[in-house]
């Protein structure tokens, strides 16, 4: 993509006191990373300060309130801090808790001991109870990326950007196009209330330890109007066209008109092909067959 960036940007100035390698405050606390965490520590101090950069732009320094899923050893919970009017950071790990904890002291940051994936985003930044962008934000944990970006469009209507580090593969397929391999029902569900860009990409070497696969930061943006409503006929009309790629969409959608002659007209009224697949829709696409469906009564 134009404009992304590969592994490290710029590197700062030498002598920056606000960058705590995490490599030795796991060490000095006495931690190692967690497997079953799905713990790998961003290690990379240029890619931390660019994500930082992304999180909270120069002309919203003082300004931005930051929620920072997975703190870890604050590395760069302590970068955000620096330009971020509140910070509140969640880590998961309970022995990691009090070591970033202790890496904030002097901060003013938050530090909240929670799931990620339960946790109520719109609730946290009511509470500040302070005016400016808000921007959630983390090195989400490979194997919970999908439940947290299903988060993300839960509550698109409480922020105002969302920059994540998550595997390569996942964030080709939220910046992919239609009738590319990597298009499916993830694109199209994050795709319906948020635009997404890739703003650089990290080689396992970037993390302590390393992980398998490589990684990619990605920017979400709400959009205002969304591009489709995610109602429950949208929905089955996502997924029934994913789950079954290969079949038409006369196969795939089977069963969510009242017959295969409410189908074809509904797919007529929509502008869409019956003999095309799932992978070739975009979202408007879906969006418009799924207002057309709800107006004949679709079966769910």
């Amino acid at each position: 993509m134009q404009g992304e960036q590969t592994d490290a940007p710029r590197r700062p100035e030498p002598g920056s006191g606000d960058w705590h390698d995490p490599r030795v405050a796991l060490r000095n606390a006495g931690c190692r990373p967690k497997r079953h965490l799905g713990q790998h520590f961003l290690v990379a101090e240029p890619i931390a300060r660019a994500i930082a950069l992304a999180c909270v732009p120069d002309g919203e320094v003082g300004r931005a309130r930051v929620v920072e899923i997975g703190g870890g050893t604050g590395a760069l919970s302590r970068l955000l801090a620096t330009r971020a009017r509140s910070l509140v950071a969640i880590e998961h790990d309970r022995e990691l808790a009090p070591v970033l904890e202790h890496e904030l002291a002097d901060s003013g940051a938050r530090v909240l001991e929670a799931d990620a994936q339960s946790i109520d985003f719109a609730a946290l930044f009511a509470e500040s109870g302070l005016e400016g962008p808000r921007v959630l934000c983390g090195n989400l944990p490979y194997a919970i990326t999908g439940p947290l970006l299903r988060r993300a469009v839960e509550c698109v209507d409480h922020v105002d950007r969302i920059v994540f580090m998550i595997q390569s593969e996942v964030a080709e397929r939220l910046v992919a196009r239609p009738g590319t391999k990597s298009w499916g029902a993830l694109t199209v569900f994050v795709r319906a209330c948020y635009d997404a860009r890739r703003l650089l990409r990290a080689s396992p070497g970037a993390f302590h330890p390393p992980p398998e696969v490589a990684s990619a930061v990605v920017e979400l943006v709400p959009l205002h109007p969304r591009r489709a409503l995610e109602t429950p006929t949208f929905r089955s009309l996502v997924r029934h066209a994913f789950n079954a790629r290969r079949k038409t969409l006369r196969n795939a959608w089977a069963g969510l008109a009242p017959d295969r002659a409410a189908l074809a007209r509904a797919a007529d009224q929509a502008r869409i092909s019956l003999d095309a697949r799932g992978e070739t829709l975009d979202v408007e696409d879906f969006a418009r067959m799924a207002a057309v469906l709800d107006e004949i009564g679709s079966p769910r």
